[in-house]
């Protein structure tokens, strides 16, 4: 009887964990660039108290199935599930979205560098693409104050037409990095990942 308490215990504290795990993803439905969770569990240990092909007593046959008792279950991983999100029109010149695979660089103040699929980008007062805790992107992008258009192509490359003036002049190009495991990148809100030696280097 306190065995079958102590594995329903691990059931519960497990059912715990994918409850958090399932709220934080309903709380974050509207949030730019946001990538899900997934919980993933084990079963623990076995005890055996008879082994399946042993022998059965007093008739010379095999014991067909045997017997063993679990003892609950564990939580061993919660991966993002970095999906492509649904496209959104915004006629906002600094709103960008990544199609297929890839991030967004980002320098943080530390001097690390940071990762995102969030695309809702701002101007900073000196004119530098930034996220909206006004993070620079990376390979810096600063816009002249007289641009009056910002247009950015498919490749990334990041042109603005000045005033005064009917032809785009190019300031510069986006990069993406990609990893090679990106469900080992590490979560640190703020809609950012920073990079460990389980997701790999970044590959601009």
């Amino acid at each position: 009887m306190i065995r079958a308490l102590w594995t329903a215990a691990t059931g519960m504290e497990a059912q715990q964990l994918n409850i958090d795990v399932i709220a934080n993803n309903l709380a974050n439905v509207n949030t730019v660039g946001f990538k899900r969770s997934r919980a993933d569990f084990q079963d623990l240990l076995y005890q055996t108290l008879k082994m399946a092909g042993a022998a059965s007593t007093g008739s010379g046959n095999q014991v067909p199935t045997g017997i063993q008792i679990g003892h609950g279950s564990k939580p061993v991983a919660v991966q993002k599930i970095f999906l492509q999100g649904d496209y959104q029109q915004t006629q906002n010149e600094l709103d960008l979205v990544i199609e297929g695979q890839g991030f967004f660089q980002i320098l943080m103040p530390t001097g690390d560098d940071a990762y995102t699929r969030a695309g809702s980008f701002k101007l900073d007062m000196d004119g530098r693409v930034v996220t909206s805790d006004g993070y620079v992107l990376q390979p810096e992008i600063t816009v002249p104050q007289d641009s009056i258009k910002i247009s950015i192509g498919n490749d990334g490359i990041v042109s603005v037409q000045n005033a005064g003036e009917t032809e785009l002049s190019e300031i510069g190009g986006i990069e993406l990095a990609k990893f090679t495991n990106p469900g080992g990148l590490v979560s640190m809100g703020k809609n950012l990942y920073m990079s460990s030696e389980s997701s790999g280097y970044a590959i601009t």
